[in-house]
């Protein structure tokens, strides 16, 4: 079978992951305090993540639990502000006890890369549940953040031919990312409209830059799959690889969502 008859062979394997992806975060959401222990876990499993991908030679189970009980408790008892003040106290902790390891330049890079992402990017997720327009808003930021993952796969794997970033993401093409960010312009003005009750400009604005900056994420996560020379970072979710994979671009979404929202809102 040539390769381009087979380029979609991955599809129906990824298709029955995300129906439980879809049903993992409709329970995840459920609730405010759902919420925080979906948040939690995934921050658990992505330290974890992390840990593996940057060859952190020493138990990985422990200090991820650690991270992601702590941040459940920070997230519960502690306001938004309190919480980034406690966490970055908690990222010192943490940073220390590796450097007490002896772990690498390259691999307390890592960990401090993950502890932004795990403990400062991830909890907008629970802020946006909690603060801005509550389940509606966090349901809009997340179908339109994946769905665009999804239209950007699909126009690459249809209309694909010149590569945007050859050398971090072979398979990124420009025509995927254009037309991903197009259809999601047209998600996020059905989706705005129902969710949000914002307007035909604010939802045209989201749509774009939540395209572009999840394709940034995406890449983002590329480039350090490619220095730590990891195709994927675990195998947690079929056809799609770890859970990081999947939640890449979300990375800088979760934050400028929650940033942004309340300022578009008004316009």
């Amino acid at each position: 079978m040539k390769p381009e008859e087979n380029k979609f062979a991955d599809v129906p394997l990824r298709v029955k992951t995300w129906i439980y992806i879809i049903l993992v975060f409709a329970l995840g959401i459920s609730h405010p305090l759902a919420m925080k222990i979906f948040v939690s876990w995934i921050s658990f499993q992505c330290f974890f993540e992390f840990l593996r991908m940057f060859n952190v030679n020493t138990n990985k189970m422990i200090p991820s639990i650690f991270v992601g009980v702590s941040q459940f408790f920070l997230l519960y008892f502690l306001n938004i502000e309190n919480y980034f003040l406690y966490s970055l106290a908690l990222s010192i902790i943490i940073i220390l006890y590796f450097s007490i390891l002896k772990s690498s330049g390259k691999q307390i890079l890592g960990i401090l890369t993950a502890l932004l992402i795990c403990l400062f990017a991830f909890p907008h997720l629970a802020f946006i549940r909690e603060n801005i327009s509550g389940i509606y808003s966090i349901i809009f930021i997340v179908v339109v953040t994946e769905l665009n993952d999804v239209f950007q796969y699909l126009m690459g794997k249809f209309f694909g031919k010149h590569k945007i970033v050859p050398k971090i993401s072979p398979n990124k093409t420009l025509e995927g990312f254009i037309g991903g960010v197009f259809l999601t312009i047209i998600l996020s003005n059905i989706l705005g409209f129902f969710l949000l009750n914002s307007t035909i400009l604010t939802n045209t604005i989201l749509g774009f830059i939540l395209g572009t900056s999840g394709f940034c994420g995406d890449i983002f996560m590329s480039y350090l799959k490619r220095k730590t020379d990891v195709k994927d970072t675990g195998n947690l979710l079929p056809g799609h690889g770890g859970l990081l994979d999947r939640m890449d671009s979300l990375i800088f979404n979760a934050p400028i969502f929650f940033w942004i929202l309340p300022f578009l809102l008004k316009m």
